[in-house]
């Protein structure tokens, strides 16, 4: 065999025996929180979660590379603790669920700092409009439960302008600023596992 043949059959053989690898995890939403925080008139803030949601990743433990990326929200499952806030915040004024029942996200580039994962930059669809957003990582560590499943444990933060995506509805206070603030604060905390059957 010619030199030349030899080396790209070694460097194949190494590319696929890197991917090989990688394995696809998918969020265990049992052990997963997807929250965020809004300013309320001016002087607090209004916590709230999304309920139900999805996704997966492929991931190499080794080496740390991160790929593919998708996260899938359910936008009706939105909840504040509040009946009449989260019908509000279903409505038109706000995420439209009806028309738009899912909050989406789609990895495209993955930062890394001295090999491990940093962020996540991607696009990001709500309210039926799509925007690029940047996603903070951080990777906790991996184990295996007593059940035989492989975990991973991560922790995601990311801030948004609500207007960005069409989310303009507000009210002036008579004392000045308004009910709603702009700037939202997300973070995803919790784990991914291999599939199988989840603690």
């Amino acid at each position: 065999m010619r030199p030349q043949r030899i080396a790209t059959s070694l460097l194949l053989t190494a590319f696929f025996a890197t991917s090989a690898q990688a394995a696809k995890f998918q969020i265990d939403p049992a052990h997963t929180s997807i929250t965020f925080k809004v300013p309320h008139m001016v002087i607090s803030k209004v916590k709230g979660r999304f309920e139900k949601f999805e996704g997966s990743f492929d991931f190499d433990e080794k080496s740390q590379k991160l790929d593919n990326v998708v996260v899938k929200i359910q936008a009706d499952s939105i909840n504040t603790n509040q009946a009449d806030r989260d019908k509000h915040l279903k409505s038109p004024d706000f995420l439209d669920v009806a028309k738009f029942p899912t909050i989406d996200f789609k990895g495209t580039k993955v930062i890394y700092d001295t090999a491990k994962p940093k962020e996540v930059q991607g696009k990001l669809t709500i309210h039926g409009i799509t925007k690029d957003a940047t996603l903070e990582v951080e990777y906790k560590g991996a184990v295996t439960d007593p059940m035989g499943v492989r975990r991973i444990g991560f922790e995601i933060e990311t801030k948004l302008n609500r207007k960005d995506f069409g989310l303009i509805w507000n009210k002036a206070l008579e004392t000045g600023g308004v009910v709603v603030g702009d700037n939202i604060e997300v973070e995803i905390e919790g784990e991914a596992i291999l599939p199988g059957k989840a603690k």
